[in-house]
């Protein structure tokens, strides 16, 4: 039976992590580009800390920007009566939408070998950078089911021809260390009477990830399963009425049979222009629907079609969520604000710049939330069997027992750190006239207090020219201010309408 690539989502429970360590700052280094990245080694490494949230009347303000700082953090008092002049943003506390899901990347086989290349103090900190309350506590890893193009080789858990019985099933020895056409690539489909091995194969992955200890949250049906091109790295074409009867007849059955309900299952996984096709053919289906869970989305392609697309879907099918679950700089790309042809840049903040719009954009149109690729990749972007070098947040220098936090890591916090799971979007913008300069993101974190994440992409105002900033403002009674909306500046004013 030959495999196919599907990726899976899960709460990350891969390790458990000692106790605090103290906060140290950001060592830059510059290799050339328009910002700096953060030095880590075995001794130091640059941790925010722990959350603490603001007293009442006060709130915190967090920044990056392209000059250097990096999650420069001070407390201030409110002030109830903004200056003439500021910026000012409108934020609607009264009309909370969709609650998130989280932040994250995934565990591919290229993050955890960099990972593991590392000496155990320089890992472990690497470790603590994403995950530990003193880091910037990511919430969801996706897990590819065997190999990607982000492998050493091309794999299944099963490459015993005809084997439908999965009698040969195993893990492979990378989960073990770190986690039609006969090929693992090109454009062929799935036989159809392999759909039941198929459901059966899942199941077992599933079933085996569970017997290590880690317990997955949700599964994808397929990665880029609309994907017509001939592909050098692991894919498999699905048409949506394949995939919609697989659903019905075979997957939803099986994993229901298997005790596997709870399982989130998403759709989709592809580029966002692809989403009304796959979501009309499937969830107009209730055989179908009643199997599926959300909708999955990749960013390659947003610069090709508005995002009112997702509003369009979360109005049709408004009990299905929408979750971004694959984003990353492609050398010569184009999206966004990166024109790079390198895999790698170090101390790119256009490329950051890349992230926080799409993750702003993507939540503000109904996105539960944003997950990077790889975790860490080396200084060529890899490794990648395929030839298909990318760039990462964690870039590790294994030769000198180095990782480099890139612009993007403290991007991604901005929002991971401060967006807990259960957190609700709320409305947000600038007003006139730097509402084309500013862009905003709005959040009631469930203990209460206003998350307010402001990027300014072009000009000089009140926030840092190129910076990401990230307010937590102390929470009020929501009840009494249900019909509220709350003004706020970068520099902290604050009141109501």
């Amino acid at each position: 039976m030959v495999a196919r690539t599907l990726t899976a989502l899960c709460f990350l429970l891969l390790f458990m992590l000692p106790g605090p360590l103290h906060a140290q700052e950001c060592r830059p280094r510059s290799f050339g580009s328009d910002s700096v990245v953060c030095v880590c080694d075995a001794h130091h490494c640059d941790l925010p800390g722990r959350l603490t949230l603001p007293d009442s009347g006060h709130f915190t303000i967090v920044t990056s920007s392209r000059d250097g700082l990096r999650f420069s953090t001070e407390t201030r008092k409110l002030d109830h009566n903004p200056a003439e002049g500021r910026v000012k943003v409108v934020v609607e506390t009264g009309t909370p939408r969709q609650a998130m899901l989280g932040f994250g990347a995934a565990f591919t086989d290229a993050a955890t070998i960099n990972v593991a290349a590392l000496t155990p103090p320089a890992q472990d900190l690497l470790l603590r950078s994403y995950f530990a309350p003193e880091g910037v506590e990511y919430d969801l890893c996706r897990v590819p089911i065997a190999g990607t193009d982000f492998s050493v080789r091309p794999y299944s858990y099963n490459d015993v021809e005809n084997d439908v019985l999965l009698e040969h099933f195993t893990l492979a020895q990378e989960d073990k260390l770190y986690k039609t056409n006969g090929k693992l690539n090109g454009n062929g489909e799935l036989l159809p009477e392999m759909r039941q091995p198929w459901s059966n194969y899942l199941v077992k992955f599933v079933k085996e990830y569970e017997a290590a200890g880690v317990t997955l949250w949700g599964l994808t049906t397929q990665n880029h399963p609309a994907d017509t091109a001939v592909n050098n790295w692991n894919c498999c074409f699905w048409s949506s009425e394949d995939m919609r009867d697989w659903i019905k007849d075979s997957l939803g059955p099986t994993l229901k049979a298997a005790g596997l309900s709870e399982l989130k299952i998403m759709v989709g996984d592809e580029v966002r222009i692809q989403l009304p096709e796959i979501s009309k053919t499937i969830l107009t289906d209730p055989e179908a629907a009643q199997y599926v869970d959300g909708l999955a989305v990749h960013w390659y392609s947003d610069n090709n079609c508005s995002p009112d697309l997702l509003d369009q879907i979360q109005q049709l099918y408004p009990d299905k969520f929408i979750l971004y679950t694959e984003s990353c700089i492609v050398p010569g790309m184009k999206l966004w604000n990166d024109p790079g042809l390198e895999a790698v840049v170090l101390g790119s903040w256009s490329r950051a710049d890349s992230y926080a719009t799409s993750i702003i954009e993507s939540v503000n149109h109904h996105s539960t939330g944003w997950i990077d690729w790889n975790l860490a990749l080396d200084m060529n972007g890899g490794p990648n069997w395929a030839g298909n070098q990318v760039d990462s947040p964690i870039i590790v220098n294994a030769e000198e027992d180095e990782f480099y936090k890139q612009p993007m890591f403290y991007v991604m916090g901005h929002f991971s750190k401060f967006v807990a799971p259960g957190s609700r979007l709320v409305p947000s913008w600038v007003v006139e006239p730097y509402s084309h300069n500013i862009h905003t993101a709005a959040f009631i974190h469930p203990e209460g207090p206003t998350v307010v994440v402001l990027l300014n992409r072009y000009t000089n105002v009140h926030l840092p020219a190129k910076a990401i900033q990230t307010l937590v403002i102390a929470g009020e009674d929501q009840s009494a201010k249900s019909h509220a909306k709350t003004k706020y500046t970068p520099e902290g004013q604050h009141q109501h309408d």
